[in-house]
């Protein structure tokens, strides 16, 4: 029963790919608890998946020019942990700006805004910190979409280019931007009409 568990468990790592990063209850609604923690436990002390921090975990990507697993993606440990807690979190803006390689800016901290307590993680030498907000208005709850809308917001909209539209359009595919577009129909205006206009470019 333990191995079945396992391997299913397993499985379902594999399947979300390399750089994810999970905890024990995102496999509750399926596994008895006991049952999660050894197999856990089991596949870190097999190498196959990696411990960050007490109670979490990734499976770790791989550099072959490095020839070793390289640091957890900090956006899937901020959303593992808002998973974990029931937390609702947004990216602050530089952070949003970071993760879509429009900032050159070395980050000494990941921030994110969240409805939960404030808190301080070290992530294998990385800062990630969560700062209590109250969210007032219906927070956007698509990770793709919320990144472009803070990136947005962070830049401010007197300061927003040509050069920085056409290297935020090439993030994602015509298809993402419709689903952005949808998805952030709740932003704010001037925000919304720029993702609006980038949705409805066509692409060359």
């Amino acid at each position: 029963m333990k191995k079945s568990v396992k391997n299913t468990i397993l499985s379902r790592i594999y399947g979300r790919g390399r750089g994810w990063c999970f905890s024990p209850n995102d496999f509750i609604a399926d596994f008895k608890r006991w049952e999660i923690g050894d197999s856990l436990s089991d596949l870190t002390n097999e190498g196959k998946i990696r411990r960050i921090i007490i109670g979490l975990y990734d499976y770790p990507l791989y550099s072959e020019i490095l020839n070793k697993y390289v640091a957890p993606d900090m956006e899937q440990v901020a959303y593992a942990l808002a998973r974990k807690f029931a937390w609702r979190i947004q990216p602050t803006g530089e952070t949003a700006l970071n993760y879509l390689g429009l900032s050159t800016q070395i980050m000494g901290k990941y921030i994110y805004l969240s409805d939960g307590p404030s808190k301080k993680y070290d992530i294998m030498g990385q800062t990630l910190e969560f700062k209590h907000h109250t969210f007032k208005e219906a927070s956007i709850t698509d990770i793709d979409t919320t990144l472009v809308v803070q990136a947005i917001k962070s830049i401010g909209e007197m300061n927003v280019t040509p050069e920085f539209i056409g290297k935020l359009k090439n993030k994602y595919s015509q298809q993402q931007w419709n689903k952005i577009k949808k998805n952030s129909s709740k932003a704010i205006g001037w925000i919304y009409k720029i993702i609006s206009d980038i949705a409805s470019t066509e692409e060359d």
